[in-house]
């Protein structure tokens, strides 16, 4: 583990940029396309995100949003840990995690990044990222609110990879989980309202 004084700047950088392009395939505005729902950024919350993809009612697409969404986290940290170890992993993660995010393609306009970074866990720590998936799932279960589900195994994900991963893994998931946070601002402002869709339900544009 080479975090730190020793980092080879060069090869994070690289394993960034990677992630970056990697994480920036926009699956579910591709998947939408392909299922004949057009484009999914003029429906719902404009996001490119599998919860977006759902409202067209695209179920076979929706599902195949979270699954690449995911793979793609996760494919980024495999290849960085690959070619230059826990430095390339968690930057590349990171790469992947900014692009999905703020993808180039779309003038930096993505998804809010939940399935990607639960890709990324699931590459850095299993045991880690199905706690946090299965912590999504009963929030799901419970309340049917896909953006309460993401910021409560947001608040709580770190502390499951600091405990089975380390803190430099937890550090990462931290990052990971302010900028979902961060992103899902409009959401939290309906939740306080009440006005927050339920998953599946259509809504318009805003």
């Amino acid at each position: 583990m080479t975090f730190g004084m020793a980092m080879n700047w060069q090869a994070c950088g690289i394993s960034l940029a990677g992630g970056y392009l990697l994480g920036s395939i926009p699956f579910g505005l591709i998947f939408a396309w392909l299922a004949g729902a057009g484009d999914v950024r003029t429906i719902g919350s404009g996001s490119i995100g599998a919860t977006n993809v759902l409202r067209t009612g695209k179920y076979g697409a929706a599902a195949a949003t979270v699954l690449f969404d995911a793979a793609k986290g996760a494919v980024a940290v495999l290849l960085g840990q690959k070619l230059y170890g826990v430095d390339g992993a968690l930057f590349a993660g990171l790469g992947a995690f900014l692009g999905h995010l703020f993808p180039v393609w779309l003038a930096f306009k993505g998804g809010k990044g939940v399935a990607t970074a639960f890709g990324v866990l699931l590459a850095l720590s299993w045991p880690a990222a199905l706690l946090a998936g299965a912590t999504w799932l009963t929030a799901a279960v419970i309340s049917r609110i896909s953006s309460l589900s993401a910021l409560i195994t947001a608040a709580l994900a770190p502390l499951y990879m600091y405990f089975i991963a380390g803190p430099l893994y937890a550090i990462l998931t931290v990052i990971l989980a302010l900028a979902i946070i961060a992103v899902h601002r409009q959401n939290i402002a309906r939740l306080l309202r009440g006005e927050e869709p339920r998953i599946g339900e259509k809504k318009s544009a805003n």
